[in-house]
Parts: C-alpha cells; sequence; structure tokens
C-alpha cells in the first residue's frame, strides 16, 4: 500500500509540476490520468520495492554523494596517466561476486563502477560482475569491496527486515 501512495504522491507532484496550469479542468484531468497510470501499473504489476523505491530515497542519496567523492579520487591517477609523457597503464579484467540481490541494486554497482573513470562494467551475469580497469593494481575483488556494501545498503539495505516483519 506504501509503493501505491508514494507512486500516487510522485505522479501527481510531476503532473502539478510539469503543467504549472490549477484550473479545475486541468487538475480534473490529471487526477484521471494519475488514476489511469496506477491501474495499469497494478495490472502490470510493476508497484513494488524496486518499482517504486521512495522508502530508499535517504540511502540513494546518501550512496551519491559517497559516489561523488570516489570518483573525483578515481579521476586523478586516470588524469595522470593521460597527461604523462608514456602511457603508464596496465589493463586488467577481474571478476567479482556482489552480494547485491535485487535488479535495482546490481543496476546501481554496475553503474557506479562504469561512472568511476578507469573502470567499466562489462557483463553482469546473475551475481557476478565482470570488469575492465586501466590499473591492474585498482582491479582487485576487494578494491570493489566498498562499493559494493554500499550499493547494497543503498538499495538492498532493509530488505531481511522486512522479510521478517
Amino acid at each position: 500500500m506504501g509503493y501505491f501512495l508514494g507512486l500516487i504522491f510522485v505522479l501527481s507532484a510531476l503532473w502539478l509540476g510539469l503543467s504549472g496550469i490549477y484550473k479545475p479542468l486541468l487538475l480534473g484531468l490529471g487526477a484521471v490520468s494519475v488514476l489511469i497510470s496506477i491501474i495499469l501499473a497494478a495490472r502490470l504489476e510493476t508497484v513494488d520495492r524496486e518499482g517504486s523505491p521512495y522508502g530508499r530515497i535517504l540511502p540513494i542519496f546518501a550512496y551519491w554523494g559517497w559516489l561523488m567523492v570516489e570518483i573525483f579520487k578515481a579521476n586523478w591517477p586516470v588524469i595522470k596517466a593521460c597527461l604523462g609523457a608514456n602511457l603508464n597503464i596496465n589493463p586488467a579484467l577481474v571478476r567479482l561476486k556482489t552480494r547485491c540481490e535485487s535488479d535495482l541494486a546490481k543496476t546501481i554497482f554496475a553503474n557506479s563502477i562504469t561512472l568511476t573513470p578507469g573502470t567499466v562494467a562489462i557483463e553482469v551475469e546473475g551475481g557476478k560482475f565482470l570488469i575492465h580497469a586501466l590499473f591492474e593494481e585498482a582491479a582487485t575483488p576487494e578494491s570493489f569491496a566498498e562499493m559494493d556494501r554500499r550499493s547494497y545498503e543503498a538499495a538492498d539495505g532493509k530488505r531481511k527486515e522486512e522479510v521478517a516483519a
């Protein structure tokens, strides 16, 4: 029920913010369009934890803040390698297992790897990722452990407690 309420709130706020017109006829049409969207989402069974992750918004924003710092830190070695006289890179592939369970968490983790300079998530198969890194010393499973843990906590963190409740 909370996912439906969150979806109704977000769709209504989006509609109001984008339309900018608050006349009774248009407000009624907006309410009808939100209602139709909710009915369609219910019939498609897309209103769930991943389809409406509004309860995870604060952990996800905290994760994005941490990720921005990591992206800036990862820029320095890549810039040094690109601007150096000799291209001092040692590319490597690494396969690592993630603790992320949901598709949302896996997507956040894979996108975070790709956003970080010098690394690209090439393949996601089940709970395993194939990652290309510019520097072999940065291509160890341990170097991705913190990102894996934080992306899990941002998207899947309360999953165990919710199942128990």
